[in-house]
């Protein structure tokens, strides 16, 4: 299992300002490198302090690829409802260039209803531009001279510039939450999927869905899913419930404030049973977090154990994306957790991988 870091922005100027944000974040960046944290997420969102500090992932991650050299940079994920795909392809193989080849590029449908309101998009367009989207994208990055008639964006006779670093294009991630489809999708074209565990103990059956449409599809090896996790370790358990709860417990009732149309009403034909998803998140605790896996908090045993126990659960998994900064943690208790847990219990797994290969 490779473990790397993200940063989902959940503060506004009341509580931090974006200089003081960016400044601690690309601190925290500069210790990837040193204790092997192997990627570095960030999202794209728009206008509220959930996620709003982050309307272009790709401008932070180049900045994040001047302070490493061997962390891979994902963008996690870039939202096709909202972007011109010639823009997005021009700017995504640019910061291939400047990474040296180190780019991942993520792409989601994005599923906050205030963003396609402010945007002027219908969500129930969601599945088509983004299926539009990545597949335009997807031909200019692999492909010179492309022509594409599509529903929303069309080109004729077009070479985007610059051409990708990687060959024939960098690596594609699909986001998804818990809809079979998606992680379905996901495998059968052939791309890596990204999720956060929020669907309970279907997380299992939602994997083995996209590595077996994965395998179906004839594509070599068995595809790479990544997880999204909180994550605070601290020699003392006391001292680690005590710096996260709160921010935590703010960090949910955030994410529920801005996707909260989807339970005063919205419904779309795009997001099914959203309404149950938003309320489901809208009884979580920190503590129920910590339960279901979805929150590894605590000493550096502590946070081994949880992460056996969730991997007996759910099954393997390729990449362990940990939320450090979340919310108002400060860069001294990110920078401390990071450094423990790069120090402690990274080790634990290299070594248990290296047994595995051995044997």
């Amino acid at each position: 299992m490779e473990f790397g870091i993200q940063f989902f922005p959940d503060v506004g100027p009341a509580q931090k300002s974006a200089v003081q944000y960016f400044a601690e974040s690309l601190k925290l960046v500069e210790l990837c490198d040193v204790y092997g944290y192997t990627n570095i997420r960030t999202v794209e969102h728009y206008f509220l302090p959930y996620g709003g500090y982050s309307p272009n992932p790709l401008l932070f991650l180049t900045a994040a690829a001047a302070r490493t050299k061997k962390a891979r940079l994902t963008v996690g994920a870039a939202l096709p409802a909202f972007t011109n795909p010639l823009k997005l392809a021009g700017e995504a193989a640019m910061l291939d260039a400047i990474s040296e080849g180190r780019l991942e590029l993520g792409f989601a449908r994005a599923f906050l209803p205030h963003e396609f309101a402010q945007f002027g998009v219908d969500l129930d367009e969601s599945v088509a531009r983004f299926d539009e989207g990545l597949e335009q994208v997807r031909l200019l990055l692999e492909e010179e001279n492309v022509t594409s008639k599509g529903r929303f964006h069309s080109f004729k006779n077009v070479t985007s510039l610059p051409r990708p670093t990687q060959k024939p294009r960098p690596p594609f991630w699909v986001a998804a939450i818990g809809t079979p489809a998606s992680f379905e999708k996901a495998g059968r074209l052939g791309h890596s999927v990204m999720a956060i565990p929020m669907a309970g103990t279907r997380v299992g059956e939602l994997v083995a869905l996209y590595r077996d449409a994965w395998r179906k599809a004839g594509h070599p090896g068995k595809g790479r899913v990544m997880f999204a996790f909180h994550m605070l370790c601290h020699e003392d358990h006391g001292e680690a419930v005590r710096i996260a709860r709160e921010p935590l417990n703010r960090y949910l009732k955030s994410l529920v404030g801005a996707a909260s149309h989807w339970i005063t009403g919205t419904r779309s034909k795009d997001y099914a049973g959203y309404d149950q998803v938003i309320a489901q998140l809208d009884r979580e605790t920190f503590e129920s977090q910590i339960a279901s896996g979805a929150a590894w908090i605590g000493t550096p045993a502590e946070i081994i154990d949880q992460i056996e126990a969730y991997v007996a659960r759910n099954g393997e998994f390729e990449i362990a994306s940990m939320q450090v900064n979340f919310n108002t943690i400060g860069y001294e208790d990110a920078a401390a957790s990071m450094r423990l847990f790069g120090s402690k219990v990274m080790p634990h797994f290299a070594k248990k991988s290296g047994a595995s290969r051995a044997a």
